[in-house]
């Protein structure tokens, strides 16, 4: 469900002042963004123009997560960039064998065939 436009979009203060710090030039000690960009917990935090071309480290609950802000993403969460679980295929051997078989199909339905008088 979509936040109410009245109350604006969620942005963490610290996370504003690490970016606003960022932009000044200042150090990567003082706020600024480092040599991963700037690091953050602050998953549900929307993606705002002000945010455009920065790196940001997002936690995902196990690690930080590369993010790069484009103008694609604003509007968004940095949580959606940051995924939480590993996928897990469905099917296992079954699955690979029904893979193979495709895969085998494939390459000879390509193939003009030619036939021998």
């Amino acid at each position: 469900m979509a936040r109410s436009l009245k109350k604006g979009p969620y942005i963490d203060n610290r996370l504003m002042k690490k970016i606003a710090g960022a932009k000044s030039g200042d150090s990567p000690r003082s706020g600024g963004a480092g040599k991963t960009g700037v690091k953050t917990w602050a998953r549900s935090t929307t993606i705002t123009p002000e945010m455009v071309g920065f790196s940001f480290a997002v936690h995902n609950g196990k690690a930080f997560v590369q993010v790069q802000a484009t103008e694609e993403m604003v509007g968004h969460k940095l949580g959606e960039f940051s995924p939480t679980t590993k996928f897990s295929r469905h099917g296992g051997r079954m699955q690979r064998e029904i893979e193979q078989g495709q895969a085998q199909t494939q390459p000879q339905a390509g193939r003009a065939r030619v036939e021998k008088k």
